[in-house]
């Protein structure tokens, strides 16, 4: 399998895979459905230079697509996504899935 195959950008995979972090989280996500989609119904806040998923630290420049429509947009195009009801995503089994490849570079070891 190549990586990559939908030929995200940049700024749709850092997106991603929050999502995906996001999305094992409790705190932010319900249980699977039937389908294996994931609904968000809770995204972290931000303080200062960054955000908390879990046990990860995330840079708030990095998190930028989770305010951006076009981003989000994009994923629900490709399949990754689907917009909720309350204006939350809901990750489908795609998109929890999906490898970006990214997650080290993207989902740092909190220290606080």
């Amino acid at each position: 399998m190549r990586p990559n195959p939908k030929k995200l950008n940049a700024l749709q995979l850092r997106t991603l895979s929050i999502l995906q972090a996001v999305a094992c989280q409790p705190a932010f996500a319900d249980p699977p459905d039937q389908d294996g989609t994931v609904s968000i119904h809770t995204l972290p806040h931000r303080h200062g230079d960054h955000l908390h998923v879990g046990a990860a630290l995330v840079a708030a420049r990095d998190a930028t697509g989770l305010d951006n429509p076009n981003v989000m947009n994009a994923l629900a195009r490709k399949g990754l996504l689907r917009h909720g009801p309350v204006g939350f995503p809901s990750l489908t089994l795609e998109g929890r899935s999906y490898q970006t490849g990214i997650d080290a570079a993207v989902l740092h070891a909190a220290d606080h």
